[in-house]
């Protein structure tokens, strides 16, 4: 069991992770990795974001550490016990205490259930009989800021932020010890997103969750996230707290996605790092560094050798040439 910060013993401890996927015809057919030996945990109370463009392998890791996705190789240990090598069986249970948020907020609520019936669903999947539904009902919906009489209400009748509330009730039904929510924020406006957000920081402090957070958008990312991991390609290129890669990123990757946010400066909009080309194909790999091609810092060794990682104080890089505080790219440097 990995021993997280402040000698906590971490909650989730994720180690060397692989997930293989089969492609093409019946009589041409080879495996790809979809994520390629990834690391990483969680400690209790904790938010950890994964974070990275469509395609990086977020939704797949965490499909895959929720046993949701098989894996190829590698150690899922939750609450102190290994899970990837339980069967469908017996990853109830442990779903009972990781609850797992999904992507589209009406799309993953059954559109001929009610809301009261929707927030209660999770005690009659596990068996839970020893409660008041009713109640139940009342209880869930004011956690999330929903009036009781939303529970005669289907998901049709409810907008984005209410579908992505009555999810979260969902989610928190069964007091789990963990979320795993895969892009909490998708398709609401910017007040609404705030909302969610808050909502999800006041729930992890009141009821002591630790949370993976799986989005592209990075204000998310800022505004709930105590660590992050930054992915390409299925592999993490940077982890580590949040505030700090923020303040200076030290892999090429992760400064050119900060330099896309938007940034309400305007004497700031020409330190944007514009990436060439496109994200290769998993079917393609590059060799060496994945991240060469389009690295605009590169040197003739990251297209011939693989990074190994850096320790950089509590920060693991996966890059031969780490970013000092503040780099700019050659082509940059000077601009005014």
């Amino acid at each position: 069991m990995h021993i997280g910060r402040g000698g906590m013993s971490a909650i989730l401890d994720v180690r060397d992770l692989r997930v293989t996927f089969r492609v093409g015809s019946i009589t041409q057919r080879r495996d790809i990795l979809g994520v390629a030996g990834v690391s990483f945990e969680v400690n209790p109370g904790e938010t950890f974001a994964l974070v990275g463009e469509s395609g990086s392998g977020k939704t797949t890791l965490a499909r895959a550490v929720n046993g949701l996705q098989e894996i190829s190789s590698g150690s899922v240990t939750f609450e102190g016990n290994r899970i990837d090598t339980l069967d469908t069986r017996s990853m109830k249970p442990v779903r009972r205490r990781m609850s797992m948020m999904f992507q589209d907020p009406v799309g993953s609520l059954s559109p001929r259930m009610k809301v009261g019936d929707l927030v209660t669903e999770p005690f009659r999947i596990h068996g839970v009989a020893d409660v008041n539904l009713r109640e139940e009902t009342r209880r869930l919906l004011s956690l999330v800021g929903l009036p009781a009489d939303f529970a005669e209400r289907y998901p049709h009748q409810l907008s984005g932020g209410q579908a992505r509330r009555v999810g979260v009730a969902r989610a928190v039904a069964l007091n789990p010890a963990m979320i795993i929510a895969d892009e909490p924020t998708a398709g609401l406006d910017v007040s609404v997103q705030g909302e969610v957000l808050n909502l999800l920081n006041d729930l992890r402090e009141r009821m002591g969750l630790a949370m993976v957070i799986i989005t592209h958008n990075l204000h998310v990312v800022h505004h709930v996230a105590d660590r992050m991991a930054v992915m390409y390609l299925g592999r993490f290129v940077e982890t580590g707290d949040t505030e700090e890669i923020f303040q200076a990123p030290a892999h090429p990757y992760t400064a050119a996605l900060l330099s896309a946010n938007p940034e309400p400066d305007p004497d700031k909009a020409h330190d944007r790092i514009m990436l060439p080309a496109e994200v290769p194909s998993l079917l393609a790999r590059p060799p060496g560094c994945e991240f060469h091609t389009r690295c605009p810092w590169a040197q003739s060794k990251c297209s011939t050798e693989p990074p190994a990682i850096v320790e950089r104080d509590e920060r693991r890089i996966a890059c031969h040439f780490p970013l000092d505080p503040g780099a700019r790219p050659p082509e940059q440097k000077g601009a005014a």
